[in-house]
């Protein structure tokens, strides 16, 4: 049964980390975990915030196409998980209002001086594709 953006979205609800791979300069490719802070009602677009001397701000700099891995819950009598493949181009937002659209007191943990630490930076993942594995349902979406 092919699922729908909504489908997606609906079992994505309580996965909280993704892993974002880039490409480095090297050509190798980087991956690295990221909170989504619980706001995942998913519609192709996802939001992470970081710094601006970091790797990632880098590679995205220079190549701005990304994959985001997921990895939900197992399904009942041992089922396999939910796992989703996004590929998707990411931009790099150094905008205190977009922000502010997308803080969350959790965030507090990692940058103390909230919208106002300086060289923050939210990374916007635009997807393109979503490719999914619900135990032996198996699909794309285009985005």
């Amino acid at each position: 049964m092919t699922k729908t953006l909504a489908d997606l979205s609906k079992a994505m609800r309580d996965i909280d980390f993704a892993m974002l791979s880039t490409h480095t300069d090297g050509g190798a490719i980087g991956a690295r975990p990221m909170s989504n802070n619980r706001q995942v009602d998913y519609d192709g677009d996802s939001y992470y915030f970081t710094t601006d001397d970091t790797r990632m701000v880098a590679d995205i700099g220079r190549d701005p196409q990304v994959g985001l891995s997921f990895l939900g819950k197992s399904g009942m009598l041992g089922m396999r998980p939910f796992f989703v493949a996004i590929e998707g181009r990411a931009d790099l937002v150094r905008d205190k209002t977009a922000f502010a659209e997308h803080w969350t007191s959790d965030l507090d943990r990692w940058f103390e001086q909230g919208i106002d630490t300086p060289g923050l930076v939210l990374i916007h993942v635009r997807a393109m594709r979503a490719h999914y594995w619900d135990g032996e349902d198996e699909g794309e979406i285009s985005l």
